[in-house]
């Protein structure tokens, strides 16, 4: 296994949203809703076409959800749908299986539970799992390549999602082409009485904090919020972010706020992670 201390192997990082009218094909009516992020998304496309990733880790809360195991895409693609009640989009990559099973290995070389998640058959056209949503939004601006999709598990331990980080940048380290990352997070779901969550204050308050965590860079911190505070508030993106954080220890990285807003009842933020 490398020693992923010497120097962080990804090209390029960020931490993006998924609401899915962030892509305008899917707001034809209100595409001023999510503007401000959808530039925000587009610059950090940009930044990625340059870094020239062969391939991109995508870390969502709304894939294959396994209790007590990292779970990873081993399928020879991923294909998905989505829509917001009117237009929809659909989307379909490759996924790099050399990688893929390089993070298991990695994981398990770190004790951490994982699981290798593929359907119907081993290999060929019908070895295909569905896509969702919070790997398509911040795909569909991304540069195509090949793609690893990997989703945390909520009962496991904050401490351990920033080990499997870790052992994420283990595998990268071992793996020979280039590669972006990608943490998928929504944040606080309760900013609005009408929302599907209702309203609670403690969205705010999570929300300025993840912020104030993002400007300085010391993404670790977000492990230490307390349980009851993050029910309330009802953010997606702490597990995420924990394991890019991970991947790339904050010696290593550089984190740059691009944009956050509310526009409906959750939180949308753009932050760019380079290492270096």
């Amino acid at each position: 296994m490398s020693d992923s201390s010497c120097c962080n192997p990804f090209v390029f990082a960020c931490i993006t949203p998924h609401g899915g009218e962030v892509i305008p094909e899917l707001a034809p009516d209100r595409v001023s809703l999510m503007a401000t992020t959808r530039e925000s998304m587009r610059a950090l496309g940009q930044k990625m076409a340059e870094a020239n990733p062969d391939v991109i880790i995508v870390v969502t809360p709304h894939g294959i959800r396994l209790d007590g195991f990292f779970a990873i895409s081993d399928c020879e693609r991923m294909t998905g749908e989505v829509d917001e009640g009117g237009p929809s989009v659909t989307l379909e990559r490759q996924v790099c299986r050399t990688l893929a099973r390089g993070i298991v290995d990695a994981a398990q070389a770190r004790d951490l539970p994982v699981a290798a998640v593929n359907y119907a058959t081993a290999a060929g056209p019908l070895s295909c799992l569905p896509l969702d949503w919070g790997a398509i939004v911040p795909l569909w601006f991304m540069p195509k390549t090949e793609i690893v999709v990997l989703s945390p598990s909520r009962t496991l331990s904050m401490e351990q999602h920033i080990a499997f980080g870790a052992a994420l940048a283990d595998a990268v380290h071992g793996y020979e082409g280039r590669v972006g990352l990608i943490a998928s997070c929504d944040w606080a779901h309760a900013h609005a009485q009408d929302g599907p969550y209702g309203f609670n204050e403690a969205a705010r308050q999570l929300d300025d904090e993840v912020i104030a965590r993002v400007e300085s860079g010391q993404l670790e911190d977000l492990a230490y919020f307390d349980a009851d505070f993050i029910e309330a508030a009802k953010p997606d993106g702490i597990w995420q972010a924990l394991i890019l954080a991970g991947a790339i220890p904050p010696e290593e990285r550089q984190v740059k706020l691009l944009s956050y807003e509310v526009p409906t009842y959750f939180g949308l933020l753009c932050a760019e992670v380079t290492p270096g």
